[in-house]
C-alpha cells in the first residue's frame, strides 16, 4: 500500500510564499509578530482560562472564548509544546514541526470549535498585512494520517481516496468590505499522482499582500471528512511569525 504523507513540495510552497518585499512602505520595514514575548506559563500553554478573552502582540488582538462549565476553548491559544508523536485531543497545544516558525519557541494554536465562528486577529488600527506562517497541529496531522475514533485516514484504506483539510484566511477591511480570501491546504491529496499527495509538516508561509490594510483576519477550516456534526477532522492549525506593516507612531 503507498504511503500518501509528503512534506509540502516545492511547487505547492511557490503558491503560497511572500515575494520579496520592497519599497512599497515608503521605507516602513515590516514587522514579524513572533508570539516570542508571551509565557505559556508550566502547562506549556494559554487557553484563555483565566478569562481575559484574548492575547495581544503589539497592536494584533488574537481572540479566544473560553467556556468554564466545560473548560473548553476555542479562537486562539498560545503554547511552547514540542510533542510531534502523541495522538488524540490530550495533545492538542503541540504543531507538528516540533517548534515555532524559524525554528522559534512560542506560537499560536487556532481551533474552530463547533458552531463556533472562525479564528479572528483584529488590529488597533487599519493595518497592512503581508504575510503569515502556518502548519498543522500535532493532534490534526496524525488524525489526517492514521485515522481516529471520529476521522478517517487520509486516502482511505487504498489511499486513493481524494480527501483535503483546508485553511482559508480572509482579511476584513475599515468598511466592513472583505478581501478575496485565501486557501491554504493544509492537507491535499486530490491529485491522481500520488507524489503529489500533501500532508503538511512544514511551516508555510502565506502571501496576504493583496489583502492590503485590513482591520481584522478571519481563519475557517473545512474538510472532505464531514458528519451528521460538522467536520470529522480536528479542527484545529497552528500560526506564527504574522508580518505586518505597523502605523507609524503620532
Amino acid at each position: 500500500m503507498r504511503t500518501r504523507v509528503l512534506s509540502l513540495s516545492l511547487a505547492i510552497l511557490a503558491q503560497v510564499m511572500l515575494p520579496a518585499c520592497g519599497g512599497a512602505d515608503g521605507g516602513v520595514e515590516p514587522t514579524t509578530l513572533t508570539l516570542e514575548e508571551l509565557a505559556p506559563g508550566d502547562g506549556g500553554y494559554w487557553n484563555g482560562a483565566d478569562g481575559s478573552g484574548e492575547f495581544v502582540s503589539q497592536s494584533a488582538h488574537f481572540h479566544n472564548g473560553y467556556n468554564t462549565e466545560f473548560q473548553s476553548w476555542d479562537g486562539f491559544a498560545y503554547s511552547n509544546r514540542t510533542d510531534t508523536t502523541t495522538p488524540g485531543y490530550e495533545n492538542q497545544y503541540s504543531a507538528i514541526p516540533g517548534a515555532g516558525a524559524s525554528a522559534s519557541t512560542v506560537y499560536a494554536v487556532g481551533l474552530m470549535g463547533m458552531g463556533a465562528a472562525p479564528a479572528s486577529i483584529t488590529f488597533d488600527v487599519p493595518t497592512e498585512v503581508r504575510s503569515v506562517a502556518v502548519t498543522n497541529t500535532t493532534y490534526a496531522y496524525l488524525s489526517m494520517k492514521d485515522g481516529d475514533a471520529f476521522a478517517k485516514k487520509f486516502g482511505g484504506a487504498d489511499g486513493s481516496e481524494p480527501d483535503w483539510f483546508k485553511l482559508t484566511i480572509t482579511g476584513i477591511r475599515a468598511d466592513d468590505s472583505t478581501t478575496t480570501p485565501l486557501d491554504v491546504y493544509l492537507a491535499d491529496f486530490r491529485a491522481d499522482d500520488a507524489t503529489a499527495d500533501v500532508l503538511v509538516d512544514t511551516w508555510v508561509t502565506a502571501d496576504l499582500a493583496a489583502f492590503g490594510a485590513v482591520t481584522a483576519l478571519t481563519f475557517s477550516l473545512s474538510s472532505s471528512d464531514n458528519g451528521d456534526f460538522g467536520m470529522n477532522t480536528p479542527g484545529y492549525f497552528a500560526l506564527d511569525d504574522l508580518t505586518v506593516v505597523l502605523p507609524a507612531a503620532e
